[in-house]
């Protein structure tokens, strides 16, 4: 069985309790950055085996994690902060495991996207999740200024290293 695994965005200890008990149970956890991800099973004392699964290594961790997982070992799958395949690795085992019937869960957590859309005090009745901006700029401009034609309200990822003094937003005025 697939485990896909919610992780705190910032706080550790906003970890769910069935997520530990997950974490605790698996036989091999799959994570975005093992460096990261090291410190979050270190911090409740978590000693499983785990392997990186990132961006850049996908396509063949895939293949090696659905062949265990068809063998019957459970694996939990995780991310540095949130809900792996949301903006993050993930879809392509999520796929691949729907696709040779490869039982799999998701175990709800924190969700960056709610919270942000709770606290901005923004209309929640509607809203539109757009993952992450463009990184060139016209892309970018094209994406925003859509969003401001919306009559709902919209929400982006953005690394917080391209962000600047409202500049940008000052441009879309």
């Amino acid at each position: 069985m697939l485990y896909v695994v919610a992780t705190p965005i910032g706080n550790l200890d906003d970890i769910t309790l069935r997520a530990l008990d997950i974490l605790k149970s698996v036989d091999l956890i799959a994570a975005e950055d093992t460096r990261h991800s090291g410190m979050l099973l270190k911090h409740f004392g978590i000693k499983k085996p785990f392997i990186s699964y990132y961006e850049h290594n996908e396509v063949r961790r895939t293949a090696e994690l659905v062949e265990r997982l068809m063998r019957g070992e459970n694996v939990a799958l995780i991310t540095d902060a949130g809900t792996p395949g949301l903006s993050d690795p993930g879809l392509r085992l999520i796929r691949e495991c729907i696709q040779r019937e490869v039982p799999f869960t998701i175990i709800p957590g924190p969700s960056s996207i709610l919270t942000a859309l709770v606290s901005s005090g923004f209309s929640t009745g509607k809203f539109s999740f757009c993952g992450f901006l463009p990184v060139k700029s016209g892309q970018r401009e094209r994406e925003l200024r859509a969003a401001a034609d919306r009559s709902e309200t919209t929400i982006f990822f953005e690394s917080p290293y391209r962000l600047s003094t409202n500049q940008n937003a000052r441009r879309l005025h």
